[in-house]
């Protein structure tokens, strides 16, 4: 029995038992709501924590966004100002060119002016010198008339020449001096002025026309000129076999003589070359005793005296050119082949430098191209910058942002 005041309660009874039991599910409950609150409280703080993180992400926008606003105010204005310049540039080359091409015309119409009056001036002069032309080709051709005198007199002049040639060369001795002058001529063009002697006493106190200095072997070779002219002429003049018989016999003769007087005059054992040469001044001898007298000509091989006319002389003294040059060679081996170690040590300091070189380039060539590749890298970043738009920005991570609905444990 429970007493409250005037009124008794008896523990059995059904209302008494269940206003107990609600009384107690009421403890129950505020129980825990009490402890839903702690733990809602609890929740509530890193909940805080992210609404004072998002309140700083948001400031930070608003600052950035602040910030870009500055930066495409400043590129707009940096662009106006660049087209203000590009437009005052363009109207300062226009106002230029103008200048320039007004310039350009009065320079023109001046010339123009300036031509016609030549030309005026050319025409009058033209018309003024007709006459005087007229007179100079009549003068001129005075003077021609008088040159063709001239030459008609240089033609008698040359006649007389002639004829003094032919004396020259029906005199032994001057026919001689003439064969020796020719020969002198052909060696002076052909060889070095070092590599002949002229006039040469041998040991046997024979005199030589010209000595050329050859290394051993051959050795020095003497040249001797020689010109059987009368033996010649007589056989160009027979008419009959008799007369042609006998200035062939003259010819045989003649040459052979030369020969023999050559080779026991010119060839010494030990001082000269065991050959020489026989000089005809003559390129029609020449091929007369090559074509009628092939008999005398080996007679010559056969006695090492080889016969030799003013071309065939130049072409053996060339030969005998590259011969000395071949031995001017050999003398300076040393020193052309300490010529070519310094060469090819140059040639290796050249390759050397050139590596270094090519190392340098193939550097400079990958800078460049990393300069165009940033360069290129930042143009993008700045397109970016240009086509900014905020509604484009990705969501945040999930991960990071805790959810305003309360978790159930």
């Amino acid at each position: 029995m429970i007493r409250i005041g005037d009124t008794t309660l008896a523990l059995d009874d059904p209302l008494v038992l269940g206003a107990a039991g609600l009384i107690l599910l009421v403890l129950i409950l505020l129980i825990l709501a009490v402890r839903a609150a702690g733990r809602s409280a609890r929740m509530a703080e890193p909940l805080s924590q992210q609404l004072s993180l998002l309140g700083q992400h948001v400031q930070q926008l608003g600052a950035g966004q602040e910030q870009l606003r500055g930066g495409l105010q400043s590129v707009s204005e940096t662009q106006a100002n660049a087209q203000m310049q590009l437009i005052q540039t363009v109207e300062s080359r226009l106002s230029d060119v103008q200048q320039h091409m007004n310039d350009r015309l009065a320079d023109n119409m001046m010339r123009q002016n300036r031509a016609l009056t030549e030309m005026q001036e050319r025409m009058k002069e033209t018309l003024h010198g007709s006459s005087k032309q007229t007179a100079t080709s009549l003068t001129q051709l005075q003077e021609r008339l008088a040159t063709i005198d001239k030459a008609q007199d240089n033609i008698t002049k040359l006649s007389g020449d002639v004829l003094s040639l032919q004396d020259i060369l029906s005199n032994k001795q001057t026919r001689g001096a003439f064969g020796e002058i020719q020969l002198n001529d052909i060696v002076s063009k052909a060889l070095p002025s070092d590599s002949y002697a002229l006039q040469v006493t041998l040991s046997n106190g024979k005199r030589a026309d010209c000595l050329i200095h050859l290394p051993n072997p051959p050795g020095p070779i003497v040249i001797d000129s020689k010109f059987p002219l009368e033996a010649y002429e007589a056989l160009r003049a027979a008419q009959t076999d008799h007369e042609l018989r006998q200035a062939a016999t003259q010819m045989r003769t003649a040459v052979r003589t030369h020969i023999k007087a050559i080779s026991e005059r010119y060839i010494i054992e030990g001082e000269t070359a065991d050959g020489a040469l026989m000089f005809l001044p003559s390129e029609a001898v020449y091929a007369e005793l090559h074509a009628n007298f092939p008999e005398v000509v080996r007679e010559g091989f056969a006695a090492r005296v080889w016969i030799v006319s003013p071309t065939t002389c130049m072409a053996t003294l060339n030969t005998m050119r590259a011969i000395l040059k071949d031995a001017r060679m050999r003398e300076q081996a040393g020193a052309i082949r300490k010529a070519l170690k310094q060469l090819h040590r140059d040639v290796e300091i050249i390759g050397e430098r050139a590596g270094k070189l090519d190392t340098h380039l193939r550097q400079a060539g990958e800078d460049v191209s990393g300069i165009l590749v940033a360069s290129e890298r930042a143009g993008k970043r700045a397109d970016r910058l240009d086509n900014f738009d905020f509604e484009e920005l990705a969501p945040d991570d999930p991960g990071q942002v805790v959810a305003l609905g309360g978790s159930k444990r």
